[in-house]
């Protein structure tokens, strides 16, 4: 995010060429700088540690915390996606800005090799105009509505208030969680928060001591 860009120097930033080794953790620590800066005014705290997940990667090949999987909720994976997007259709000193089509081609490719969600790409790529990808069904292949009761399950939600939040009867509510439970293995609604935690389904995020 560009507020921790602020303690990079302008010498590695405008660098038309590749970066040393050096120069390199420099930028990585820029995330570290973001997370810092916002963690000052108590009320922006939790939006700084949701803004340092933006160079993270699923497969903990990101910064700056190295973060993979399931330690990265929902809401950084689409802002790691949104992020990747945003750069690459601006210009850079050592590129010309990539066009919407091939910076769609390129988050898909970061989606086969496992760096970013394939959910938060179709989310970003559908935000920016481009088609999104074949629907996919979520984890232990939940539907798009049993990912939306699951969410509400696990945020404490009665049977009654999930129907109310989802418009939808009490009745079709039960009967979601019945199915849920029987996918995701659960008998109990603390088994299956822990699964929706597990699968970064929830925005669990909290400030951090630094």
């Amino acid at each position: 995010m560009t507020s921790g860009l602020h303690g990079v120097p302008a010498t590695i930033l405008d660098k038309p060429g590749p970066l040393t080794g050096t120069e390199r953790e420099r930028m990585r620590v820029s995330a570290y700088y973001t997370e810092r800066t916002l963690a000052r005014p108590p009320a922006l705290a939790r939006i700084g540690v949701l803004a340092a997940l933006a160079s993270e990667r699923l497969d903990g090949s990101g910064y700056h915390r190295g973060l993979s999987g399931t330690a990265i909720p929902a809401s950084g994976r689409i802002l790691a996606a949104a992020d990747a997007y945003h750069a690459m259709i601006e210009p850079r000193p050592y590129r010309p800005a990539l066009t919407a089509k091939q910076a769609s081609h390129e988050l898909r490719t970061a989606v086969r090799a496992g760096r970013l969600d394939p959910d938060g790409v179709d989310a970003v790529l559908s935000a920016a105009g481009q088609r999104p990808g074949k629907r996919r069904r979520g984890p232990a292949g939940l539907t798009p509505r049993e990912l939306e009761v699951l969410t509400q399950l696990a945020r404490g939600a009665s049977t009654r208030q999930v129907a109310h939040a989802l418009g939808i009867t009490p009745k079709t509510a039960g009967t979601h969680i019945e199915r849920i439970y029987a996918k995701i293995g659960a008998s109990t609604r603390s088994t299956a928060t822990l699964f929706a935690l597990q699968h970064g389904l929830l925005d669990t995020l909290e400030p951090v001591d630094l």
